[in-house]
């Protein structure tokens, strides 16, 4: 199925042509979940990934992942002049809760870049105060679509598909509910259900790596509601193939040999088959 929104490349691509990620996130402690959804993105195939974050873990994260330009921010003066060349925005990994948090996230949403949120980034969404920019895609699990909508998670774990699609009409925005079978809803339209992934994915940071993948997919030209379905189906097969070694112990890094073998589809000269 992947096939349908990750055709070949052509022999003049240019990085350029495959859309640019600026990665918000990461307050102190909580770096590696900005690094993951950065790499995500690399690995499904975006052009040029930034990265916006506490100054303490810009050496950690370049050390880790040189092919990622990472800058210190302290706060969202700093962040504007990297808003001006993204083209997708993924929000929320690791960003906290605290000031420099939310000067961040008001910023990153006022300058009307598509975003994919996440994490924090719905969090902080639940005070509400602010529009979410067109093209825009939230990837809440059971609690944060709970604290969206204002009701108990029972009630969300009760009537998945009516969560998911009470939260794209009230935010304007695909919704992809997380959790066995992953719901993914816009308004006006049925529901997809991915029938892929496994327990073993229920680990720290497998969020984080699913919000770089959607960011990817969607600077590569692909519109919010194909780049939700395509990404959460490759996120979910990846973690199947990581598992195949066995669920327990699976950690969100395993996931990344996977998503690129499965970003390209298409058996290439010199690729096993």
């Amino acid at each position: 199925a992947l096939e349908r929104w990750l055709p070949p490349r052509r022999p003049d691509a240019h990085k350029g042509d495959h859309g640019r990620v600026l990665c918000i996130g990461g307050d102190h402690g909580f770096g590696g979940a900005i690094r993951m959804c950065a790499e995500a993105a690399l690995r499904c195939g975006s052009g040029l990934v930034s990265v916006a974050t506490r100054p303490a873990h810009v050496a950690a994260v370049l050390a880790a992942r040189p092919e990622l330009m990472v800058r210190g921010i302290d706060d969202q003066d700093e962040l504007e002049q990297l808003l001006l060349t993204a083209s997708v925005l993924a929000l929320g990994p690791g960003l906290g809760r605290g000031d420099w948090a939310k000067g961040l996230w008001r910023t990153a949403l006022a300058s009307g870049t598509p975003c994919v949120l996440d994490a924090d980034g719905l969090n902080l969404l639940c005070a509400g105060g602010h529009a979410l920019p067109d093209r825009s895609v939230l990837t809440p699990h059971p609690g944060e679509a709970a604290r969206l909508l204002e009701c108990a998670v029972s009630e969300v774990e009760h009537d998945r598909f009516g969560a998911a699609r009470a939260l794209a009409v009230r935010f304007g925005a695909v919704v992809v509910l997380k959790g066995p079978g992953s719901i993914v809803a816009i308004e006006g339209q049925p529901c997809a259900v991915i029938d892929a992934g496994n327990p073993g994915m229920a680990v720290a940071g497998m969020g984080d790596v699913l919000t770089g993948v959607i960011a990817g997919l969607l600077a590569q030209g692909l519109d919010p509601w194909e780049a939700a379905v395509c990404g959460t189906l490759l996120h979910a097969c990846a973690g199947d193939r990581a598992a195949r070694d066995g669920q327990r112990g699976l950690l969100a890094l395993d996931l990344m040999p996977e998503l690129r073998h499965l970003a390209n589809p298409f058996p290439a000269e010199g690729r096993d088959r």
